[in-house]
């Protein structure tokens, strides 16, 4: 059991790599245009504060023999303060003061909730219990954040600013991780992971159903800025010539 546990914890830790590394295309697309557009901060904010209390709950102070859930999540903090970082680089004035609050709200959070478990909680399972709970709703948050945005999905009938790869990932993700509790059962593992498996599968519905008409819609505009440059295009060689044909006093 134990041999198929930490197996099935570097195949979960490999999965959650993929994920916290899948938002890359979309920075690519952000660091290009230098602005990130209308895609949203939350996926990445609560991915950073999940990361912070799931590194918390693996140190052996809090949950024993829970060094995979320590390796992962550890990293995961590094990769997602970068992800911010960049994210704070290429917002404006209001969205810039909005992330800020909010990665000051999770660092006062996390600290507030290290030290009381630390140094207030004697026994270690009553530190699991509580960083555990814990552990929960910000899991379910992170699987949850990229439908923050399903409002705008259903209204433009597309799915251009909500990060496919981001769903891809939280899918194999969650199921890693859901099957990593079962041996031995972790209530704390299993109930996040099992939910967010299936908001990764509603974020994949958005997908296949918003699909072909997010891509007509990209179609269609950049025929427009064709069409709109050859007119523009031909203003000016108009303009030109009707100088050139003038007479000079």
């Amino acid at each position: 059991m134990s041999a198929a546990r930490t197996v099935v914890g570097i195949i979960g830790n490999i999965i959650s790599a993929a994920l916290f590394l899948s938002p890359l295309p979309t920075f690519i697309e952000i660091c290009k245009k230098k602005s990130v557009q209308q895609f949203s901060p939350a996926p990445y904010l609560a991915a950073l504060a999940n990361c912070m209390v799931w590194t918390l709950y693996g140190l052996p102070m809090v949950h024993p023999h829970s060094t995979l859930v320590v390796t992962i999540n550890g990293s995961g903090c590094v990769i997602q303060l970068i992800f911010v970082t960049l994210f704070l680089i290429y917002s404006n004035g209001k969205k810039r003061l909005k992330v800020v609050m909010w990665l000051l709200l999770e660092f006062v959070f996390v600290s507030v909730l290290t030290f009381i478990t630390l140094t207030k909680v004697h026994t270690v399972k009553k530190r699991s219990s509580i960083v555990g709970i814990t552990c929960i709703l910000f899991n379910i948050m992170m699987y949850a954040s990229p439908l923050t945005i399903i409002k705008l999905v259903i209204m433009t009938k597309s799915i251009e600013y909500m990060p496919f790869y981001i769903s891809v990932a939280s899918f194999g993700n969650g199921v890693a991780w859901t099957a990593y509790a079962l041996l031995p059962f972790d209530l704390f593992i299993t109930i996040p992971n099992g939910l967010g498996t299936l908001f990764a599968v509603a974020q994949l519905i958005l997908y296949a159903t918003y699909y072909k008409s997010t891509q007509r819609q990209i179609t269609a505009r950049n025929a427009k800025v064709i069409v709109d440059g050859e007119v523009n295009l031909s203003q000016v060689v108009v303009s030109i010539n009707d100088q050139e044909s003038k007479p000079n006093n």
